[in-house]
């Protein structure tokens, strides 16, 4: 990681407190990403600062991801996104996400070559679905899997940056067997292993849907399909998951149960969770049929708990850079597969109407990545409870990215965030039998 101070401007924010001038420093990152550097305030001060769910506040310095919400930018490592969706493949921003550089023909083929060579995972394991629940979510088995594999494969010992090239392959390659055997054993259905002839998307696909006795053809359409959501997916800088994993990871954590501890973050219906819930709110619209304008009408309501699923962004001002890609990729893969989805219809009579309406334009309220995500899904034959599993197999190099990059920060400190506290005030301890009622 390049040093910090090369970001400093050399100016300072002037804060007055009760009369005393503090002068802290202000710091511009490579984008133009202004901030007032405040990690001495309490020092110097007595003061801490208040910031609910920190949208004021940079908890790193960070080379993997560039986002502007106003501007609707998202880069990886410098590269745009809607360049690398459309002309690479998952393994190769994979690699990027991990490495810095996209990857030579030689890089990239000895990446491929190491996820080929850990796509199998311990035959011990396997004999760990049998004893989940059969109603057991794809989410908790999946972050109860990658957990254990710390016992499993022990290398990083006492180094946590020992053999991280083949500890991030083999996560990266072991967690996509893990999340076709947790299907397939929801199923009841024989598990698929992974072919050495099939590219990590395809063997994906091949190892959810092949069957004995209704083989599977992988479609290099679906393929390219799989390939752009997962990379739409890759990494989106400091979210809830990753922040997550940084935090649990700033511990002395393991990447394995920072990664779980991630995917667990991811699970919330705020987070991954949200392509599900369009899914199901479509649905609802398509059961109460002609009744769209209802439920516009009740999105607009203050009063009524209704909202849109899959508009709006925490982040994101403008239209989201990641819909508009798979806006297009929606509509190619239905007409490629012949899928004629009435939920789809649905979909584009929404945007259509918010795009148009006063009131979700002055809020920003614009479909964002998770709007057609589900979509494709559906078309593609993905169960709806695997819609944030699919999620976790793309945010994987990234969270793997801020793990890494976090580890080799010099200035990492663990996590601990400050509280305002509003309890009571110190009070002198009564014996339980002189206690009041």
């Amino acid at each position: 990681m390049k040093k910090p101070d090369r970001y400093a401007t050399g100016r300072t924010a002037q804060l007055d407190l009760d009369g005393k001038i503090l002068h802290l420093p202000i710091i511009e990152g490579s984008e133009g990403e202004r901030a007032i550097d405040i990690r001495s305030l309490r020092a110097d001060s007595g003061f801490i600062t208040l910031d609910s769910g920190y949208t004021n506040t940079g908890s790193c310095f960070s080379e993997i991801t560039y986002l502007d919400g106003e501007q609707g930018i998202l880069n990886y490592r410098g590269y745009d996104i809607k360049e690398l969706a459309e002309r690479c493949t998952f393994v190769e921003v994979a690699y990027l996400l991990l490495h810095s550089s996209l990857p030579t023909r030689e890089e990239l083929d000895h990446f491929r070559h190491l996820l080929g060579q850990y796509a199998l995972i311990h035959e011990d394991m396997i004999h760990f679905f049998d004893h989940f629940p059969p109603n057991a979510t794809p989410m908790s088995i999946l972050s109860s899997m990658v957990n254990v594999l710390c016992n499993f494969y022990p290398e990083m010992g006492e180094d946590p940056l020992q053999d991280i090239d083949v500890t991030s392959a083999r996560l990266i390659s072991k967690i996509r067997t893990i999340a076709s055997f947790s299907y397939k054993k929801s199923m009841g259905h024989p598990l698929v292993y992974p072919k050495a002839d099939l590219s990590y998307c395809g063997n994906f696909l091949n190892m959810m849907f092949d069957s004995p006795v209704r083989p599977y053809v992988v479609r290099p359409e679906v393929v390219v399909t799989l390939n752009k959501l997962l990379i739409l997916h890759a990494d989106h800088e400091q979210n809830c998951s990753t922040s997550t994993v940084r935090i649990v990871g700033s511990a002395g954590v393991n990447l394995y149960a920072s990664i779980s501890a991630g995917i667990n973050a991811l699970w919330g219906p705020l987070h991954g969770g949200a392509n599900e819930a369009v899914i199901k709110m479509l649905e609802t619209i398509h059961k109460d049929k002609d009744n769209l304008k209802k439920y516009i009408a009740k999105a607009k309501d203050r009063n009524d708990p209704f909202r849109l699923s899959g508009f709006g962004h925490r982040v994101y001002k403008t239209y989201d850079p990641r819909a508009l890609i798979l806006k297009e990729a929606c509509d190619e893969t239905l007409k490629v597969l012949n899928v004629n989805d009435p939920l789809l219809d649905i979909a584009r009579e929404i945007e259509e109407i918010a795009l148009n309406d006063q009131y979700f334009i002055e809020r920003n309220l614009y479909p964002n990545v998770d709007f057609y995500s589900g979509i494709i899904y559906r078309a593609i034959g993905i169960p709806t409870n695997m819609f944030t599993v699919m999620f976790a197999l793309g945010r994987l190099p990234g969270w793997i990215a801020h793990w890494k990059e976090m580890q080799e920060d010099p200035m990492r400190r663990i996590g601990r965030p400050r509280q305002i506290y509003i309890g009571p005030r110190r009070r002198p301890f009564v014996p339980i039998d002189q206690r009041s009622p």
